[in-house]
């Protein structure tokens, strides 16, 4: 019997080590709203020149493969709500999934990115 309630703790005790961070995924429409939210920050986190053709009017640029990721992203507000995208949602989900170990608890990520975005014909800034 001693062994069974052994047994119980430690799997209660995996349990709560382990992470249940996940992805928070949006649809283009679903983002869209979100990132008009007051209050919500928008990130591109694709590289400058994909930025420079085009982005999200208002999003703040926090490239992803510049090896600065997780530097920048220590300088933000891990209580603010962030609606992170880039050019297909594949670097945005892994950054959502950086910035949720990293302690962010209000992160979504934009399904299909700015190709889906662009695809349903909502808007882009381009420069």
């Amino acid at each position: 019997m001693k062994r069974v309630i052994a047994l119980i703790a430690a799997a209660f005790l995996l349990a709560g080590c382990s992470s249940t961070s996940t992805a928070i995924d949006l649809s283009v429409t679903e983002f869209s709203a979100k990132a008009a939210e007051p209050g919500v920050v928008t990130l591109d986190v694709r590289t400058p020149a994909e930025f420079a053709e085009g982005y999200i009017e208002g999003a703040r640029l926090i490239d992803f493969q510049s090896g600065n990721f997780e530097k920048e992203i220590a300088t933000l507000d891990k209580n603010a709500t962030y609606a992170v995208y880039c050019r297909s949602g594949n670097r945005s989900g892994q950054a959502v999934r950086i910035m949720q170990d990293a302690g962010f608890t209000n992160v979504f990520n934009m399904n299909g990115g700015v190709i889906d975005w662009a695809n349903a014909g909502l808007p882009l800034v381009k420069n």
